[in-house]
């Protein structure tokens, strides 16, 4: 038997496993990737009488894994805010599992543990661009600006770190993030044992916005935008946090940014207008390896041949 932890590399997946592990202490097997690899279940070598966690991962593109992991006689624990779809039947699986656009994983785990490491939850909402979200759950707290831009700040920097075609393109592999962040109950404790740690974070984060900012748009209206980046690291590093900003810029208008990859497809990170936090993933799963959830969505490996179908379907979808 063996305990398996397998959870999304960015924020959120982050700071939910943190939570957890916090509530719960026990040595693991950790599987997790780059951001965008989500298909992890299937990978993770399960077997009978396992007992997993899955955090942050769309269901849907797990079926096959969690299946075959009950299937085998595992026990799973699922939380996530994705696309699910059909949910698999089975004893051996309990989910905790609300696509709303206005929750993550972080706030379903803050909830299942009842608020025990809510400083987490904050900076996993603020990763994944939860303004309005991690700031009620941070009211509670009583805690100064500058605190909560701190935690802002983490949140944000740690989904930043996320962020990649590889692990070669990230600052800190999220195995080895997870393990420097995990110890702590408390996020403020982190800041300031691990000061080298967040400010590698926060100067990679600095420069390669930097570079993004520079970038005009492709295509451009009142209601939808396209920033397209070149296959570099700093590109694929950045393009899903910038596109946050946009949308935190420009709340009525949907963004996409779409950065090239080497082997001729495109990365694409879409997010809905702040205005109406929907449609994101609809559009997006009308493309091969495109997935996420209402207000946030994303495409693996976009065809050449269909860059400009999804340019006209982006810009159609959102004007009117």
């Amino acid at each position: 038997m063996a305990r398996i932890d397998i959870f999304n590399g960015d924020a959120d997946g982050i700071c939910a496993l943190t939570q957890f592990r916090n509530a719960f202490p026990g040595e693991s097997r950790l599987v997790t990737g780059v951001k965008r690899d989500i298909a992890l279940v299937a990978k993770a070598g399960i077997e009978a009488g396992d007992e997993v966690t899955v955090l942050d991962v769309s269901l849907d593109k797990n079926r096959d894994g969690v299946e075959a992991a009950l299937e085998a006689g595992a026990e799973i624990f699922y939380v996530d805010h994705h696309f699910a779809g059909d949910i698999p039947s089975g004893s051996g699986l309990k989910t905790l599992i609300d696509p709303s656009p206005d929750v993550c994983t972080s706030i379903l785990m803050n909830g299942h543990l009842e608020g025990r490491f809510v400083e987490w939850a904050v900076v996993g909402a603020f990763g994944d661009n939860l303004k309005a979200s991690a700031q009620a759950l941070a009211q509670p707290l009583d805690l100064s600006g500058s605190k909560i831009e701190q935690l802002e700040n983490l949140g944000v920097y740690i989904n930043y770190n996320g962020y990649g075609a590889a692990l070669e393109d990230l600052h800190f592999e999220p195995a080895k993030l997870y393990e420097l962040v995990s110890p702590y109950a408390s996020p403020f404790a982190f800041m300031e044992d691990g000061a080298a740690h967040f400010e590698k974070l926060a100067t990679g984060y600095r420069d390669d916005m930097a570079r993004a900012r520079g970038t005009k748009p492709t295509r451009e209206s009142e209601s939808a935008a396209i920033f397209m980046f070149p296959d570099e690291s700093w590109a694929r590093r950045v393009s899903g946090v910038y596109s946050n900003d946009l949308t935190n810029a420009s709340p009525r208008r949907a963004h996409a940014v779409i950065t090239e990859r080497a082997d001729g497809t495109y990365l694409v990170s879409v997010r809905a207008p702040l205005s109406n936090k929907t449609g994101a993933a609809e559009l997006c799963m009308r493309f091969p390896t495109g997935g996420g959830r209402e207000a946030a969505a994303g495409i693996n490996n976009l065809p050449a041949d269909q860059l400009d179908d999804f340019m006209d379907q982006f810009a159609a979808f959102y004007t009117g």
